[in-house]
């Protein structure tokens, strides 16, 4: 028998957001509106607002400016090696921004694996919270986002990173 999904939809600045979590209420997932490998509301999946009270608070408050570290038990199934990708993007602080390289680095991978890195950091399945929109490419520019580059760019200018054009 395969886990309840619980989940919520809310409403922010980078369009509807659509949250799950499992039966603990640990955040499985957060995905934006057309974004790349982003999950859509199943059937049997359980509408369970109350669970997610914690995380909305939270968005809410990262979006107006108010905070910028959030405190959310998160849960994002993968291979050992994007656990430890993901991993290594929890502790890029707000306001910053490091290199595929320099993630690659921080898990003690080899430089042939940066493409691999780029892979298990597209594939995080909760935007926002584990903030894969802090990497950016080796010659600074702005790549790769599964939510989309505009996105990318307005997480980076609230958090100070970027100038929005």
């Amino acid at each position: 028998m395969s886990e309840l999904i619980h989940y919520t939809q809310a409403d922010s600045p980078l369009g509807r957001l659509l949250l799950t979590a499992d039966d603990s209420g640990a955040l499985t997932s957060l995905s934006v509106p057309g974004q790349k490998g982003g999950r859509v509301v199943l059937p049997e999946w359980r509408h369970t607002p109350g669970l997610f009270r914690a995380a909305e608070e939270q968005l809410g408050a990262y979006f107006a400016g108010e905070l910028k570290e959030f405190r959310l038990e998160l849960r994002g199934r993968g291979t050992a090696f994007r656990e430890r990708v993901w991993g290594a993007l929890d502790d890029v602080p707000y306001g910053a921004t490091v290199t595929y390289g320099e993630i690659a680095a921080r898990i003690g991978a080899s430089r042939a694996a940066v493409r691999a890195v780029g892979g298990a950091i597209g594939a995080n399945p909760l935007l926002v919270v584990r903030p894969c929109h802090r990497i950016i490419g080796a010659d600074g520019s702005l790549t790769g986002y599964a939510g989309g580059l505009d996105r990318k760019r307005r997480l980076l200018g609230l958090e100070g990173a970027v100038r929005v054009h």
